[in-house]
């Protein structure tokens, strides 16, 4: 048996049992380890270094747009907490409480933030004066506790990191922008940079964030007809305002609520990149998000000039992508299989005949397609070849995505193609809870949004019968 061979038996196949596919990439590629806090995950230097392209290719999209990041406590008072029903309500089963200091108790238990708007509002309220001082466009990057059932590595995790945007807007119409906004620079970067298709809309009543007027989110599908909510944007109206006693001197010289919005993009993306672009062999990384770009694998090292021919390749290609040289004594074929695993998207082979011949070898991690280039010729080559992986991968989950969605009228037409497989449904649907909520029930299958490229698929909800003027898209979800 062949190590390379060896290396793939060690995942279990991805249409075998897709869960266990999953966490045996995220262990084996070296993203994460279990920490001895149940439910919470280390995230080994591997997965960190994916997190840290992704931080700072979104942190660059907030700045052009006028976000300022800031740092807020780690804890919440309880009463701070509190001043929003519906906030405390919806967070409540999952809060992680602090009730001493050293040995003594604590006055006031402390929570320890599953998110920080109850901060923003109570920092805003002594920082804002006037409409002079708008908008305020705050961003963090952190990490947040939820103490969560049932957890899995960046799907769900008991502590997870993210970034959340926090802004206070003189009026309406500008947070609703703003709110907007954030939601497609969240598509923008999934699709463009992540290479994951994604479907934008609005969440339903039952479905939005405690406290928010509306919720906006980007649905993604999974490998196995999954959704993956990737990220969402909130419009929070001035109730927050109000709750918090956050004002300023208006135009009028009158004092004004300003309206508010919050938006978060978390950890849970490396999870989906894994599920939409991953397969029998391990990962396959976006090539703007890879903490290896381009692997440099040297062929019968043993001979003259070939490890000083990869070594002045590294030290000329470094500059223009991320370079990793492996000259160490592990095989070829160990090692093909081992970056292969951790979804590099390119691979550079080079021996004594491709030094004679002034050419290496490329191999793609999607397709495993080789090509023979010119060493004169790589800084061409190798973001062509990159770009073809990225097109390829993106076109697959889209594919993917559309192969496994149906639009169905009834509810004999739901149940069926639910039970036949994992998907998205298309519906029209009457906008009543009930009627949501029958979907869980008959079918099993929770609202993901309400997409803002809606289709007319009927007139009717195919739960009651009753006119119905929205279209639902309808999953499973992690």
């Amino acid at each position: 048996m062949s190590e390379n061979k060896k290396m793939v038996e060690a995942i279990t196949p991805i249409n075998e049992d897709f869960a266990q596919w999953y966490t045996d990439i995220c262990v084996k590629a070296e993203l994460v380890d279990y920490s001895a806090v149940k439910g919470c995950v280390i995230l080994r230097p591997y997965g960190f270094a994916i997190w840290e392209n992704i931080q700072r290719l979104l942190d660059g999209r907030f700045k052009e747009t006028g976000h300022e990041n800031v740092a807020m406590p780690i804890f919440i008072p309880e009463s701070l907490l509190q001043k929003e029903k519906d906030h405390v309500e919806g967070f409540a089963p999952e809060v992680a409480w602090v009730t001493h200091g050293g040995l003594d108790e604590l006055e006031e238990r402390l929570c320890v933030r599953p998110t920080s708007e109850t901060l923003f509002c109570d920092h805003f309220a002594r920082v804002l004066h006037s409409y002079r001082d708008l908008p305020m466009l705050y961003n963090q990057w952190c990490s947040v506790v939820r103490w969560e059932k049932s957890t899995r590595p960046f799907l769900r995790s008991r502590e997870f990191w993210w970034q959340e945007g926090h802004t206070i807007h003189e009026t309406e119409q500008e947070a609703v922008t703003e709110t907007e906004q954030q939601l497609n620079c969240y598509a923008d970067f999934c699709e463009q940079v992540l290479k994951i298709p994604v479907i934008k809309g609005q969440k339903t009543e039952s479905e939005k964030f405690a406290g928010a007027e509306a919720t906006y989110t980007i649905e993604a599908m999974m490998h196995d007809g999954k959704a993956l909510q990737s990220g969402t944007s909130h419009y929070f109206g001035d109730g927050f305002s109000r709750a918090f006693n956050v004002t300023f001197a208006g135009r009028n010289n009158k004092l004004e609520y300003p309206f508010q919005t919050s938006w978060g993009m978390s950890t849970r993306i490396i999870g989906a990149i894994i599920m939409t672009h991953g397969d029998d062999e391990g990962l396959i990384l976006p090539p703007q998000v890879a903490p290896i770009q381009l692997a440099i694998i040297p062929i019968a090292s043993h001979k003259p000039g070939v490890l000083e021919k990869a070594a002045e390749l590294k030290a000329r290609l470094a500059g223009k992508f991320r370079v990793k040289l492996d000259d160490s004594d592990n095989s070829p074929g160990w090692k093909f299989a081992q970056y292969e695993m951790k979804g590099v998207p390119l691979r550079l082979e080079i021996g004594p005949k491709d030094i004679e011949k002034n050419q290496c070898v490329l191999v793609r991690r999607d397709t495993r397609e080789k090509y023979f280039a010119s060493l004169d010729e790589l800084e061409i080559e190798i973001p062509r070849i990159l770009g073809l992986l990225e097109e390829n991968i993106y076109n697959r989950a889209l594919e993917n995505r559309e192969s496994r969605t149906v639009a169905c009228t009834t509810m004999d037409e739901v149940i069926k193609a639910s039970n036949e497989s994992t998907g998205f449904i298309k519906t029209m649907w009457c906008e009543s809870a009930e009627c949501e909520e029958q979907m869980k029930e008959q079918a099993g299958l929770s609202s993901r949004c309400m997409p803002f490229a809606q289709e007319h698929l009927s007139d009717v909800c195919p739960v009651c019968g009753k006119p119905a003027h929205k279209m639902v898209v309808w999953g499973k979800a992690y």
